[in-house]
């Protein structure tokens, strides 16, 4: 699988007045009509907590200079770092968190969660809007490399 080199995404929700984001290998377009797309969250991640209670969800596709995002997304934890800090963010559809500095993205709203036992589960919905600005290179799971988790996948979150 390492061998795909999949590009990384950041996918943020808002759940109440809890915003969170994670950064994510596992994801893909899941229908053409209507327009669907999924992501696979971890479930040692808060962004997974928060994600059950979000209705919308919020998709980045990170470019090949976005190396900061990705590490700031993927190595900190949203349940001890606001990992929004400092950054310039807008509230989408159903108050989704908007990354200004990622202008390819697209808004979701969310129609299933599957868990199918594993350490991730599926978050599927309808894509609602896309945005795109100007050429695009993107950041590869083979640029992230010297990231570590804050959380092991062996660590499941219950709520």
């Amino acid at each position: 699988m390492q061998a795909l080199d999949p590009p990384l995404v950041v996918v943020t929700v808002a759940g109440g007045d809890e915003r969170a984001g994670c950064l994510v290998g596992f994801h893909c377009q899941s229908s053409m009509a209507p327009q669907g797309y999924s992501v696979w969250l971890s479930k040692a991640n808060h962004t997974y907590l928060v994600a059950q209670r979000s209705a919308w969800f919020a998709v980045h596709f990170l470019g090949a200079a976005d190396t900061a995002l990705a590490e700031r997304f993927g190595s900190l934890t949203g349940d001890r770092t606001d990992k929004f800090a400092g950054l310039e963010v807008s509230d989408g559809p159903g108050g989704v968190p908007l990354l200004a500095d990622c202008r390819c993205r697209i808004a979701v709203r969310r129609t299933a969660i599957l868990d199918e036992g594993g350490d991730h589960v599926c978050v599927t919905g309808q894509v609602t809007a896309a945005s795109m600005d100007g050429p695009f290179r993107p950041l590869r799971l083979s640029a992230s490399g010297h990231l570590q988790p804050a959380h092991v996948p062996q660590e499941r979150r219950h709520e």
